[in-house]
């Protein structure tokens, strides 16, 4: 994975979240890779399965959807009280994750919890910017850097994906009562 760089800085100013503070950025020097959460074999499958749902879409693409698919399980696993949601094209990674049952389950023993995944029929006024920001952030603060091209509203539209379900924020575990506006 890229070291955070330039693009890390525009994810912030993009959707209008401060930069981290020079202490932030002391506490969390560390940037974790979530591409090592999966044999390199097991990734290639899973990046094949986002291919084989997207047809067209550039190899680098879906290899940066499953990194931050990965990450989001990861970052959910460890912080099953914040209320996070993926991005549509985040999503699909996920997606391509619990399609290889035995696969993701093994990563989520791994992880310590398993992470349930709440599918909802698409509706634009329950993703908002907001649900995405405090969701990278949360991704960051676990050490996690979130590919800003990724953390888009639908409705933007920069990657087109097959995952047509949206997801309000809610508790990375069995835990759907748990929503922020």
């Amino acid at each position: 994975m890229a070291s955070p760089g330039p693009a890390a800085g525009l994810f912030c100013v993009i959707l209008g979240e401060p930069t981290p503070t020079a202490l932030e950025a002391k506490l969390n020097t560390t940037v974790l890779d979530a591409r090592t959460l999966l044999a390199p074999d097991d990734f290639s499958a899973v990046t094949d399965t986002v291919l084989d749902n997207n047809p067209g879409m550039p190899s680098a693409t879906a290899e940066q959807i499953v990194v931050d698919a990965l990450a989001f399980v990861a970052t959910a696993a460890a912080n099953p009280s914040e209320p996070l949601a993926p991005s549509r094209t985040v999503d699909e990674g996920w997606h391509a994750l619990i399609l290889h049952t035995a696969l993701y389950r093994e990563l989520c023993e791994r992880l310590g919890r398993f992470v349930d995944h709440f599918p909802e029929r698409p509706d634009a006024t329950r993703q908002t910017p907001r649900a995405l920001i405090r969701t990278a952030k949360v991704m960051r603060a676990t050490g996690y850097e979130p590919n800003p091209g990724l953390w888009t509203l639908p409705a933007e539209g920069r990657i087109p994906v097959a995952a047509k379900c949206g997801h309000a924020p809610k508790c990375g575990v069995s835990d759907p009562s748990v929503v922020i506006a």
